[in-house]
């Protein structure tokens, strides 16, 4: 789409996706993978799913979280590679590194996209789209990836658009609002963020199957099929409207760690031993980021793929080891399961960054406090060793 018509300054927005990431560096990195169809995740034959494929896989209808064995029943010639996060959060750094050059203005939403507000950058490097043909020629040549890239008056097109062209594309948005009609009335409705497949579903069976369909809908007429929250959102969105600006800091609401079983567990003390590993790396993490948390929640998810949530708050805000592993510890014993365990998993919320301040008292410092504080030393403490020695040297059991 030319954007010959565009008004001055109107593109300002990219939405930048690697190409297939995970499996693109090992494809690069592995020349014996390139023209293959690779599975980045658990084995053929493991209980897990797929984080990432080659497009040579998804010739076969293979996804990301699709159940590893599915996918190889779809493609058993594929080839399973595990995850090497170190590697691609390697490749990811250099990638943001080139966004870094263009602006400041970058908000990643992962670690193989982003979008960038390239709109203060065209005295230096051109308009938007120069900028984006910059941005995907030095990932190619430095790289040796490839990126999709939508250029956008706004956010919600970019992101829309970047994914119009895979792999390896560059798409063009207009901005004339006329234009902008044109080109999301053929989309399917379901390229329109929170469309998913329950909406989707309610739509189709009004007949609305198209954004096209959507900007012919009368608001009045999507409310009573959605809610009114959700078809103004829709409304505004089918006409290319979006607000939002690009947010260069987005706060993390919560940090968890999860593991799902090769087998289904029925043993009650793996299933705890687990989960305290669980909530002592969740802690690191916390620490890492120089925060506090104020409520630990649990998730636990049966054979028959029931999930159970649970929270609970701290008696104080807190980042040490023996405050999580004990709220891991009270969660499990209160809610124990009936059935085998899937999965388990921990996190905590409720961020702070500035630690807890100890109650005034008449009788002197409160010894719950200066507990706390000796917990968070010494969890502080054991990072430094476990940077020396490595992440197996663990506390004992609570």
């Amino acid at each position: 789409m030319s954007p010959a018509s565009a008004a001055p300054g109107a593109l300002r927005i990219l939405h930048v996706d690697m190409d297939a990431f995970f499996a693109s560096v090992e494809q690069r990195d592995r020349p014996e993978l390139r023209g293959r169809p690779v599975i980045v995740g658990a084995g053929p034959h493991e209980r897990g799913v797929v984080s990432t494929c080659s497009y040579e896989a998804r010739k076969f209808g293979v996804h990301s979280a699709m159940p590893s064995r599915e996918a190889f029943r779809l493609c058993p010639q594929g080839v399973f590679v595990p995850p090497d996060m170190d590697r691609y959060m390697e490749a990811s750094a250099k990638v943001f590194a080139i966004f870094d050059r263009y602006t400041p203005l970058v908000q990643g939403l992962s670690c193989d996209e982003a979008f960038l507000d390239v709109s203060g950058a065209a005295l230096l490097f051109g308009d938007a789209v120069s900028i984006a043909r910059r941005i995907r020629s030095d990932i190619a040549s430095e790289l040796r990836l490839t990126a999709s890239v939508g250029v956008a008056p706004n956010k919600f097109l970019a992101k829309l658009a970047s994914d119009l062209n895979k792999p390896d594309g560059l798409t063009v948005v207009p901005t004339d609002p006329e234009q902008i009609r044109d080109f999301l009335a053929p989309l399917p409705a379901t390229r329109i963020f929170g469309v998913g497949r329950v909406l989707g579903e309610t739509l189709r069976a009004h007949g609305v199957k198209t954004i096209g369909d959507i900007q012919k809908t009368h608001p009045s007429a999507l409310a009573r099929w959605c809610g009114p929250a959700a078809a103004e959102a829709l409304h505004e969105l089918a006409f290319g409207r979006d607000s939002r600006s690009v947010e260069t800091e987005r706060e993390e609401k919560s940090i968890s760690r999860e593991h799902t079983f090769p087998v289904d567990e029925k043993d009650p003390a793996a299933v705890r031993a687990l989960l305290l590993e669980l909530a002592s790396d969740v802690a690191r993490q916390v620490r890492a980021a120089g925060r506090f948390a104020a409520t630990a929640h649990l998730k636990l998810r049966t054979d028959d793929f029931r999930t159970i949530t649970r929270q609970r708050p701290f008696e104080r805000p807190a980042c040490d080891d023996f405050a999580y592993r004990d709220a891991a510890s009270a969660l499990l014993a209160a809610n124990p399961a009936s059935r085998p365990i899937r999965l388990v998993g921990f996190g905590v919320s409720g961020f702070t960054e500035t630690p807890p301040a100890a109650a005034p008292s008449l009788f002197g410092p409160d010894p719950s406090d200066e507990r706390a504080e000796k917990r968070e030393a010494l969890s502080r403490a054991l990072d430094g060793i476990r940077s020396r020695l490595g992440a197996s040297v663990r506390l004992g059991p609570p």
